[in-house]
């Protein structure tokens, strides 16, 4: 049971990131706009993150630098997309370049630095609890918090006339805009949102994952994050079951990898990405479900009427 309860906590740890940065992008995408710079946004929060908790001693205040990233880098993002039409996949993957260089500039003075790691929430009695005390009570902010903003998102989305008047942007711009909805304001603020998600997940890395910052510590969870979206269909709920299967993705090969299986190290490492992919093809045979769910106007550039 000892093991069993180390694993599932360390699958908890690895689908954390993923499921904050993914919660971010699905409002993104439902709001009509692709922002394939995830990935850059995560390593600029996790260099920034890093460096405010270092300077400061406060996790939290890591945590704002962060968020403050990720915002910063989405604001990039929708200056050029939204306020200038550029391509947002072109602009997505610029994003992630810079994001990858900079980090790496910002970060250069913290390597080999390290931290105190985010406290673990404790509750007398119930953390105790054998087996479930530790996995339900004895988690640090950054899980809970990616558990109750899918849940925000969830009752946003579809519990309240802003969420209604995104999705229905997402689903035809043009249409929005001609009942006289500012699309434009409400995809910038999406954007905003999710670069801030984006930016929380990629410092959690350095501040609660490992107490300490390397350049490209997200390994690409960035890009998991953004099939993520996909593989839940656009839905909320989806999310937290994709986050978790590819957390325990991430995980078992480690153990596996410990087993000495005899299988190459390099293979085994590649196993989340492998899932990843196979995911997105069997996806793409079911275009009548899955397929049927994405934003019509996804991807699209909006130039409004003058």
């Amino acid at each position: 049971m000892g093991l069993v309860e180390a694993i599932i906590l360390s699958v908890i740890a690895a689908s954390t990131p993923l499921l904050l940065a993914a919660a971010g992008e699905l409002v993104v995408e439902r709001s009509g706009v692709l922002n394939l710079g995830v990935e850059g946004m995560m390593i600029m929060g996790a260099a920034c993150g890093f460096a405010g908790a270092y300077l400061t001693g406060s996790t939290f205040v890591g945590a704002l630098f962060g968020i403050a990233a990720g915002v910063a880098m989405s604001a990039i993002f929708a200056l050029l997309t939204l306020g200038l039409a550029v391509n947002q996949v072109a602009t997505g993957l610029a994003l992630t370049i810079l994001g990858v260089g900079l980090s790496g500039l910002i970060g250069a003075g913290f390597v080999g630095q390290k931290i105190v790691s985010a406290p673990n929430l404790y509750i007398p009695v119930l953390t105790g609890l054998p087996f479930i005390g530790r996995i339900l009570f004895g988690q640090d902010a950054f899980v809970y918090a990616s558990v109750a903003l899918v849940v925000a998102i969830w009752w946003f989305l579809y519990r309240t006339r802003t969420g209604l008047i995104l999705r229905a942007i997402g689903d035809n711009h043009a249409s929005a805009h001609a009942l006289g909805y500012p699309v434009l304001k409400v995809r910038w603020l999406a954007v905003l949102f999710g670069g801030g998600c984006a930016g929380l997940a990629g410092s959690f890395m350095p501040l609660a994952y490992t107490p300490f910052f390397v350049p490209g510590m997200t390994a690409g969870r960035g890009w998991i994050a953004l099939a993520l979206v996909v593989f839940s269909s656009w839905q909320p709920a989806r999310l937290v079951g994709g986050a978790y299967l590819f957390g325990a993705v991430t995980i078992l090969q480690l153990h596996a990898q410990a087993l000495g299986l005899g299988i190459p190290s390099q293979l085994m490492s590649s196993l989340p990405y492998l899932a990843c992919v196979i995911v997105l093809i069997l996806i793409s045979r079911t275009r009548g479900t899955a397929g049927s769910a994405a934003p019509a106007s996804l991807g699209l550039v909006f130039v409004p009427d003058r």
